[in-house]
This record gives structure tokens, C-alpha cells and sequence, in this order.
């Protein structure tokens, strides 16, 4: 009888010796050593919406990322694919959706973008960089004063051709607030030189049809002795239509901003010269308004509520050193 009662005590011991059991997910067992939360972002998060998809906004993301880099900024930037208004609205509302604090936008149309506007501003921070609504409820306006730039696209338009020469304007649409300022600036410039402006040719931001339109001109009016591009993609856009027409260094080209495919044709001498905007400052200096107000710092709004960003004429015996300071910029070089 002793035997069997020590025969079941020691069974009962060994019961408990076998190898420890992990803990329990559920929280069995010992304590478990949490995983850390991913970390919060360091400062606000704002975005920077442009109108359509040139390389001229890959200059203003530089400027953002370097603006996010230097000041804690989480930047989101949302380029429409098609360029319409219908889908900068349904960026906006994303925007708003996903919490941003501020947004800085080109808007496409403002005329009719106004309600749009209003309602994003009732909700973010809301500015306009490029394009301005001044209608609209927006805290202030970043970018170039196009009247003025369009008087410098004058100067040049009157340097390259003499009194009396016909010209004809390119551009992607005049529903823009910047494009009926640039062309409004050239007129002024153009007053009583005897320069007649031919007529504006849209394009609603198809690259073909940009192409197109140059062509066309070349062939229908061969008069025109002056094509103008008045917004980045046009420039080029005019090279080629005039290059596949036979007419380089025949007809002359001004235009605005620094795509690559403009600068080499200034750098060439088929380009007479281009009106650039600095759209790195653009993105730089939105993201940095955008992150004092999301502390509720509105000191950096200017009184006019306009930020203007100076323009500049660039010819061929200037762009070089442009070129290499852009390069440098965006990380080129």
C-alpha cells in the first residue's frame, strides 16, 4: 500500500515537469513585450496640387521635398492625370478626407471652381500657387505675377520681331486665371508697336494637339513670323510643330518656363528666349506657409495676400548658368 501511494504521488509531480509552455496569445502566461506604435509624423501633413502633369511641376516637388525635409513637413503631391477640373475636385475632397491641415493649389478654372474652393477652404488651409482665384475665400496667392511676366514674354516678342509682324499665341486653355494674365501683359507690352496678335490657339493640355496647332499655324498663315507658348509644355510643343514644318531658325519661338526640351532649344539658338517662373520656389515656399498655419501662425500671410515670385528672361547667352543652378536645384546635376 505504501509503495502504490508513492507511486501516485510521484506521478502527480510529474505532471507539472514537462517543458514551459509559451504564453498565450491572448494574453496567458507571463507578460508580453508590446510592439512599439508606428511613430506619429514630426509636423503636419499638407498637400500640393498642380493642374496637369508637365515636367514644370517636377521642378515644384523638388521644392516641396527640400521645404518637408528641412521643416518636419509631410507633403502629399497630386498631379490630375487628365489636367481637368473634375479631377482636382475629386482630389480635394480625397485631401480633406484623409486629414490634411492645409492645401496649396493650381486651380485649372477658377471662374468655376470657386464653390469648390470655398468649400475646401471652410475646411483646410487653403492657398493658390501658379493659377490664382482671387474670388475665392483662398489666404493668399504664391507665385508669379503673370501680368508682369507677360510683359517680359513682350519684350522679348519685340526684340525678336520687328514693328508690324504678326504673331499667334499657344496655350492649353484661357479658363486660367494665369493665362489670361500673360495675355494680357503682352498686350500691354505690344501697344503701339504695331505687333499684331493673330489670334490664341487651345489645346486643353493635349501635346499633340499643341504640336498640332503650331503646324497648322505654319502652314494657314504663313504670315505669323512669331509663335508664343504660354505655358510650359508649349515650348516644346512649338519646336517640334515648327522642326517637322522645315521652318527652324525661320520662325521665331518665345515661350515660358524650363522644361529641358526648352532650355536646349534656347541653348541652340531656335528657341529666341523663354520667361521662366522658379516653380521650386513655388513648392518651397507654399509648404512652408502651409506649415505655419497648421500652428495657427497666419504672421507669414502677406497684407496683399499675394506672395509674388520673381520671373526671369532667359536667352541664349543666360542659359548655361541658369540650366546648371536648376540642375543643382532638382538634383540633376
Amino acid at each position: 500500500m505504501r509503495n502504490a501511494v508513492i507511486a501516485l504521488l510521484m506521478g502527480a509531480l510529474c505532471l507539472g515537469c514537462g517543458p514551459a509552455q509559451p504564453p498565450s496569445p491572448q494574453g496567458g502566461g507571463q507578460a508580453q513585450e508590446q510592439a512599439a506604435p508606428a511613430p506619429a509624423p514630426a509636423g503636419p501633413r499638407v498637400a500640393f496640387v498642380v493642374n496637369n502633369a508637365s515636367d514644370f511641376w517636377k521642378i515644384a516637388e523638388a521644392g516641396t521635398k527640400k521645404a518637408a525635409e528641412e521643416l518636419g513637413v509631410e507633403v502629399l503631391f497630386r498631379i490630375p492625370s487628365a489636367g481637368t477640373a473634375e479631377q482636382q475636385l475629386q482630389i480635394v475632397q480625397d485631401l480633406v478626407t484623409l486629414g490634411v491641415s492645409g492645401i496649396a493649389i493650381s486651380p485649372k478654372d477658377p471662374a468655376n471652381q470657386t464653390d469648390m474652393l470655398n468649400d475646401a477652404a471652410a475646411k483646410v488651409n487653403l492657398i493658390t500657387q501658379d493659377s490664382d482665384a482671387p474670388k475665392s475665400n483662398r489666404l493668399c496667392y504664391i507665385g508669379t505675377d503673370n501680368v508682369a511676366a507677360g510683359r517680359e514674354a513682350g519684350k522679348l516678342i519685340k526684340e525678336a520681331v520687328p514693328a508690324g509682324a504678326k504673331i499667334m499665341l499657344f496655350v492649353g486653355t484661357l479658363d486660367a486665371q494665369n493665362a489670361q494674365d500673360r495675355k494680357k501683359g503682352i498686350e500691354q507690352e505690344l501697344m503701339g508697336t504695331g505687333i499684331i496678335i493673330e489670334g490664341v490657339r487651345t489645346d486643353e493640355t493635349d501635346r499633340a494637339k499643341a504640336v498640332a496647332n503650331a503646324e497648322d499655324t505654319i502652314l494657314s498663315k504663313p504670315d505669323v513670323s512669331c509663335l508664343v507658348g504660354l505655358w510650359s509644355y508649349n515650348g516644346p510643343a512649338i519646336l517640334n510643330g515648327v522642326k517637322s514644318s522645315g521652318k527652324l531658325g525661320q520662325v521665331k519661338i518665345i515661350c515660358f518656363d524650363e522644361e529641358d526640351a526648352t532650355l536646349q532649344g534656347v541653348k541652340d539658338g531656335y528657341i529666341f528666349g523663354t520667361v521662366v517662373q522658379q516653380p521650386y520656389e513655388f513648392g518651397y515656399q507654399s509648404v512652408k506657409i502651409l506649415s505655419e498655419l497648421a500652428k495657427g501662425n497666419k504672421a507669414m500671410l502677406p497684407e496683399s495676400k499675394q506672395l509674388f515670385i520673381p520671373t526671369l528672361s532667359i536667352k541664349q547667352d543666360s542659359v548655361d548658368a541658369f540650366w546648371a543652378k536648376l540642375k543643382s536645384q532638382t538634383g540633376k546635376a
